[in-house]
């Protein structure tokens, strides 16, 4: 049955990927978007570049279900295990001071983008992909900043890290490649 789950929950991240990727695919080959974006106000530039970026695949409350739109950003509901880490739930990242990312300063974001550290000094998850996200230009940043700051404050919590054995909600195991052997 675990393998079963797994084997499901795995289909459903990769048809959610693929849907991200034809619809990037879609908006970058379309000329006339590029274009848009360069006269984009920050706040719409950082909605095109967490769409892009695949912010919505995790972070959404829908994320990983047939509805993955619900919820923008409010956080995900279901966690990453990372083996010999524990299990992390993508957080709420709308402004909401208390179940979200409200409390957190402009430059607070923007170091947690760029460089994996959260205000209260612990390093994101390795799931969360922020060795990607350190070479965005300053504007590019600014630009998320403000579209998260721009979001309705949603109250949704998730769980906070947890032992794979207390994960009070369903995850998916992601592992690390295996070293070769040699």
């Amino acid at each position: 049955m675990k393998s079963r789950t797994i084997a499901l929950m795995s289909a459903l991240l990769l048809n959610s990927a693929c849907q991200q990727a034809d619809e990037t695919a879609n908006v970058a080959a379309d000329p006339a978007s590029a274009a848009e974006q360069s006269n984009a106000s920050p706040v719409e530039r950082g909605k095109y570049l967490t769409t892009t970026m695949g912010c919505v695949d995790c972070h959404n409350v829908g994320s990983f279900s047939p509805k993955p739109d619900e919820g923008h950003l409010q956080g995900g509901t279901i966690g990453f295990d990372m083996p010999g880490m524990g299990v992390f739930y993508p957080p709420n990242l709308t402004p909401d001071p208390e179940a979200g990312i409200g409390k957190w300063s402009e430059q607070d974001i923007a170091t947690a983008l760029r460089t994996g550290k959260r205000p209260d000094g612990r390093v994101l998850a390795p799931i969360m992909p922020w060795r990607n996200y350190s070479i965005l230009t300053d504007d590019d940043t600014k630009a998320i900043v403000a579209y998260l700051k721009s979001l309705p404050p949603s109250p949704h919590k998730v769980p906070p890290p947890s032992a794979k054995e207390s994960a009070p909600q369903p995850y998916l195991t992601v592992a690390p490649p295996a070293k070769p052997a040699g």
